[in-house]
């Protein structure tokens, strides 16, 4: 059972079992609740946390865990009705929306119900992620000189360089003073779209491409202007196209393992790419989101396209996250001319800097020996998981079709047969117990059919593949065409 549904079942426990204790009064040491429930002591610790987040226990360092007093009666509800004149007032007028459509972005943040399988993550299962190492980092990057004061506002000098070394390669096209350390990719992205492009402006993006990205382009104002993708990745005489009937100066793409086809752009494009909008005096934001979730078999990997350009026509946003954690949110952008001031005084006013002890952590990680270890054990398991999806999919599933099976990132991208709904699919395989993303929010105009992402990163390992594919079986036994 994965740790969170552990959690969520112990805390349904104890809080059906709370009635017994007067209030004030103690539950159970830990070492108790441990034996009496075959848990873990970690689970244990963040069941009565979560109970005392809702005010049903207070814990007392050193004490222990108490029943809470029962709440007051709340205060009568207000009447925030007159919030509906004021945040629509004059909207009409309005070049950025005031209302944003985050739907793209939370469902692969949402935590599936215990007992669902999640094959709609958007990270690695914790099981994945380096939490030792982590922790170690953070430990000694508490302990360093200086780590609680205010850092340099581009970042530190020496995580800039690390990054640099990782997008410019071991020619050195790329170098610190170059580089921004951002507070995660998402972070990073928002910040290079609200630089390069004006409210109301088109900007072009892969057709189909990162819902995040999308609902960052939409809440600037801008408008998605898609690009067909194929097995290569973006086709450049569609890119060429599109530059010319929109005008646009902005084309964000993800030349690797690109999400959520996981293609990678063919060589023969790469060089295509940058002469297209350096022809049109655009910019390429490239999304190197995935560099480090390479599988063991993907061989030599292409370097960014920020490592081949000398013009400044490139953008680069790279990030720590997918392959640490959720929650380890440190990023680049690299940029050279006149743009990488205009992007560092977005992200200056927009956030200040990220928290120096994050960085001083990040740093004291990727210079630790366990930094290699983890890639190395994290693209076997990776490669391990995308064969026992493909398997299960090609042998129980053969109605769904893949397209490209990936070499890197975390997920499959499925096309469903003709006729059938995806939205009908999603609801079919919830109530079965697994959780899939559908494909509708990956497209910024009307799709060309109906398809689902599968992550086979956010689960505990192929047992439950093995599962969740037999429940997503029955849930398209349920709503799938006869004869699909």
């Amino acid at each position: 059972m994965q740790e969170r549904s552990s959690v969520g079942d112990l805390a349904h426990r104890l809080r059906q079992e709370l009635n017994r204790y007067s209030p004030g009064g103690k539950l159970p040491s830990s070492r108790v609740l441990v034996e009496r429930y075959r848990v873990s002591p970690v689970t244990v610790s963040r069941a009565l946390a979560q109970l005392a987040a809702e005010g049903l226990v207070v814990t007392r360092p050193g004490a222990g865990a108490f029943r809470a007093a029962p709440h007051t009666t709340a205060a009568p509800a207000g009447d925030t009705s007159w919030q509906a004149v004021a945040l629509s007032a004059d909207g009409a007028a309005d070049l950025v929306p005031r209302t944003v459509d985050a739907s793209g972005v939370t469902v692969s943040l949402a935590v599936p119900p215990p007992g669902v399988i999640e094959f709609s993550g958007g990270y690695p299962h914790p099981s994945l992620q380096p939490e030792r190492a982590m922790s170690a980092a953070l430990s000694r990057a508490g302990r360093r000189p200086g780590a609680w004061g205010r850092p340099p506002l581009d970042g530190l000098p020496e995580l800039r360089e690390w990054f640099a070394r990782g997008i410019g390669g071991p020619g050195g096209t790329v170098t610190a003073a170059e580089v921004l350390i951002a507070a995660g990719g998402q972070s990073a992205l928002t910040t290079a779209l609200r630089a390069l492009a004006p409210p109301g402006a088109p900007v072009l993006v892969e057709s189909p491409t990162y819902p995040g990205m999308l609902a960052i382009a939409r809440a600037s104002g801008l408008r998605p202007v898609p690009v067909p993708v194929d097995a290569d990745g973006v086709r450049p005489g569609l890119l060429a196209d599109a530059f010319r009937a929109s005008g646009a100066r902005v084309f964000v793409c993800q030349p690797l393992f690109q999400n959520p086809t996981g293609a990678v752009l063919a060589p023969d494009r790469r060089a295509e790419v940058l002469r297209i909008a350096r022809e049109a005096g655009a910019f390429v934001v490239e999304d190197d989101f995935v560099r480090r979730l390479a599988h063991e078999d993907a061989g030599p990997l292409p370097p960014p396209l920020a490592a081949d350009d000398t013009d400044g026509v490139v953008v680069h946003v790279g990030s720590l996250t997918k392959a640490t954690s959720p929650s380890f949110r440190v990023s680049a952008l690299a940029a050279r001319g006149p743009v990488l001031e205009r992007l560092r005084a977005i992200q200056v006013v927009d956030t200040f800097f990220v928290p120096r002890p994050l960085q001083e952590a990040a740093l004291e990680l990727v210079g630790s020996a366990a930094w290699p270890r983890h890639l190395r054990t994290l693209a076997a398991e990776l490669r391990h998981r995308r064969d026992a999806m493909t398997s299960a999919l090609l042998r129980r599933l053969p109605e769904l079709a893949l397209p490209h099976v990936p070499s890197g990132g975390y997920h499959l991208w499925a096309r469903l047969p003709d006729g059938a709904h995806e939205s009908a699919l999603t609801t079919a395989a919830l109530r079965a117990g697994v959780a899939i993303t559908p494909g509708r929010p990956y497209f910024s105009a009307e799709p060309p059919a109906a398809h689902v992402r599968l992550s086979f990163a956010a689960v505990g390992g192929t047992g439950e593949i093995a599962e969740g594919v037999r429940r997503l079986r029955a849930a398209c036994d349920e709503v799938l065409p006869a004869g699909a």
